[in-house]
């Protein structure tokens, strides 16, 4: 038998990737989580041999996701789920330790092949999910917004990143202002991780 541990914070996607699973006849899925928080215990409880884990944008740390899961369980395969992914983030979760990344709009049968392809020692990569890395968002910051967000990744106050940039203070504050609006993130850390994860910077 192949054991599962399904992780998604959506209950209803969560039980019917579940039943989907479950109905193969070489597949028991033997634990499901909301989310991601709990993983390593169930993963070291349960020691299955595939994780399928939503990694979808919003998770802030997909990497130390995968981290945790592998550190849990060295023989376990991780199987991550996405919407979108980026040759940065394709990239890392690789070199963390995914074997497998899959879209949330494959077919049932691809997820389900993927599962046994992993369990059985071998690596996926949905076409779609490959594809899309590489054809990676056009980005909509200009050129000084990236060169003030690359300097704010470094974690140096508003004065630092100004005298950096040979920039007033308020050209700054404005930069990072429209930074944010942009990606849509609630602080400049979030702001760094979005333009990261989508290949802007």
């Amino acid at each position: 038998m192949i054991r599962v541990v399904v992780a998604e914070e959506m209950r209803l996607l969560r039980t019917a990737l579940c039943a989907a699973l479950s109905s193969e006849e070489e597949i028991e899925v033997v634990a499901e989580v909301a989310g991601t928080t709990d993983l390593s215990d169930v993963v070291r409880r349960h020691r299955p041999d595939v994780v399928l884990v939503d990694l979808a944008s919003d998770v802030p740390q997909p990497v130390d996701v995968v981290a945790t899961i592998t550190e849990a369980g060295p023989d376990t395969a991780v199987l991550a789920m996405g919407r979108r992914w980026s040759p940065a983030v394709v990239g890392d979760l690789l070199a963390a330790g995914v074997r497998g990344l899959i879209g949330k709009d494959a077919p049932l049968e691809a997820l389900v092949d993927a599962v046994r392809e992993l369990a059985a020692g071998g690596k996926v990569i949905d076409a779609e999910a490959a594809a899309t890395a590489l054809r990676p968002p056009s980005s909509p910051l200009t050129r000084r917004e990236v060169e003030v967000l690359r300097v704010a990744a470094e974690g140096l106050p508003l004065k630092e990143i100004a005298r950096r940039l040979f920039l007033a203070h308020g050209t700054v504050r404005n930069h990072l202002s429209a930074i944010m609006r942009k990606t849509g993130a609630r602080n400049r850390m979030e702001a760094v991780w979005r333009a990261r994860r989508d290949g802007w910077m």
